[in-house]
């Protein structure tokens, strides 16, 4: 693919459903075997009813060793699942052990549990693609990673992938020059960012901007949209993207966002890939459903994801940057190589609104006009406490730039940490 060796397998849905026997399993997991004795990406194209019933245990030792194989690939080389038609059982496993997972609408099926055994078992009866369905797992459980219309769409989103990704962890990504001036200024990006601090705006479209040839590949997209993931190119260098999405819950980061951010931070350490963070975040979101979805144990992904990786970590704040989210998106004091902020940012504890009834309460409270003397507190604690350059004054921030001047002050900073030691 593009010039590169990679492995395949595909399972032939024509031979008993596709359903995995222990021959079947032997022959993937010798191909997973060179895969990793050779350093190369391999693809699994799955179409499978799942074990072979037929083959009895036979069938189940044959699962275990490739799932087995997954882990040891895992970090090693990349690894690419396409789901092509149904995948039932132990059939999804594999899959969700591998890097990537694509999927094509109305085609793709993943279930542990197909909608006959469900409605004997529980009494539920809901559709195949309403269960396990391409929408299904690309918006709501985040297992797939892509989705397409058509399976020729989805072998042309594969090989766009491969593009950016190295052979092996012991490769750098491929270099690719898109024709992009290393100069070129990002004037947009003056406008682009609202005054107004409440208001959103469409984060992919700062990315966009930065990026060689406005070329951003972004990664589960319609999952966990409060938090924008992906790759993309500066000066023809893969670079792996998290960015909050203010646009989606103000950019919060909650359960499904901090798995999805944690997860694609690892991927891109293990292969050598710099990342580039754009912070807007107000911190972790509020809520019962929150504390009991366990946001401290998953929230906790990212300090972890951030604090192990040793690639070039880069963070840009570009507004809104509170408390645990300040942290959380790659803080100086989880190892980020360099902060830049914009003059927009706003690096605090809290939002000074919230500081301000916290602090002033019994002042406000006392005022003859409490809205214009709450007004008047938030502007003051905007303006000492909230500005970048006051950030810059902790040193919590390495510099306070034009935000025309971000795409060629990031180039210059990813060559300075190329030869970063790890």
């Amino acid at each position: 693919i593009n010039g590169r060796q990679v492995f395949a397998f595909s399972q032939d849905m024509t031979v008993m459903g596709g359903s995995a026997g222990e021959a079947h399993c032997a022959k993937i997991c010798r191909l997973m075997d060179e895969a990793l004795m050779l350093g190369v990406p391999i693809i699994g194209i799955n179409d499978s009813g799942g074990a072979r019933i037929q083959e009895g245990m036979g069938s189940m030792n044959g699962y275990a060793p490739v799932f087995n194989r997954n882990v040891q690939l895992s970090g090693v080389v990349p690894q690419i699942s396409l789901i092509l038609g149904p995948c039932a059982g132990g059939a999804v496993y594999s899959p969700a052990l591998t890097d990537f997972v694509f999927t094509v609408r109305n085609i793709s099926l993943m279930f542990i549990t197909g909608p006959a055994v469900l409605k004997v078992v529980t009494g539920e009866e809901i559709s195949q693609q309403e269960l396990g369905g391409s929408d299904v797992h690309s918006s709501v459980t985040g297992v797939s990673h892509f989705i397409a219309d058509t399976e020729e769409e989805c072998m042309k989103m594969v090989s766009k992938l491969l593009c950016y990704l190295p052979s092996n962890s012991q490769q750098q990504p491929p270099q690719l020059d898109l024709g992009d001036d290393r100069s070129r200024a990002c004037n947009e990006l003056r406008d682009l960012i609202p005054e107004n601090p409440a208001k959103g705006y469409d984060v992919r479209k700062l990315i966009k901007i930065v990026v060689d040839a406005g070329d951003f590949f972004e990664v589960q997209e319609r999952f966990a949209k409060n938090i924008c993931i992906g790759f993309a190119r500066l000066h023809g260098h893969t670079v792996g993207i998290v960015a909050n999405q203010s646009r989606v819950l103000a950019g919060a980061l909650d359960v499904n966002a901090s798995v999805k951010a944690a997860r694609f931070v690892r991927f891109c350490d293990a292969f050598n890939i710099p990342l580039i963070t754009f912070a807007d975040c107000p911190g972790y979101l509020p809520g019962v459903n929150q504390e009991h979805g366990a946001i401290i144990r998953h929230g906790s992904k990212m300090l972890f994801a951030y604090s192990e990786a040793t690639v070039p970590k880069i963070t840009v704040v570009v507004r809104k940057n509170y408390g645990g989210g300040y942290s959380a998106m790659s803080a100086q004091g989880l190892g980020a190589d360099y902060l830049i902020a914009l003059p927009t940012a706003e690096i605090a504890v809290m939002g000074a609104e919230g500081a301000v009834n916290v602090i002033y309460r019994e002042v406000i409270d006392k005022s003859d006009n409490p809205e214009e003397m709450r007004s008047k507190l938030v502007k003051d604690y905007r303006e000492k406490f909230s500005t970048p350059y006051k950030a810059a004054e902790y040193g919590l921030i390495n510099d306070v730039i034009d935000p025309a001047e971000l795409r060629t002050c990031l180039i210059d900073l990813l060559e300075l940490f190329r030869t970063k030691k790890k």
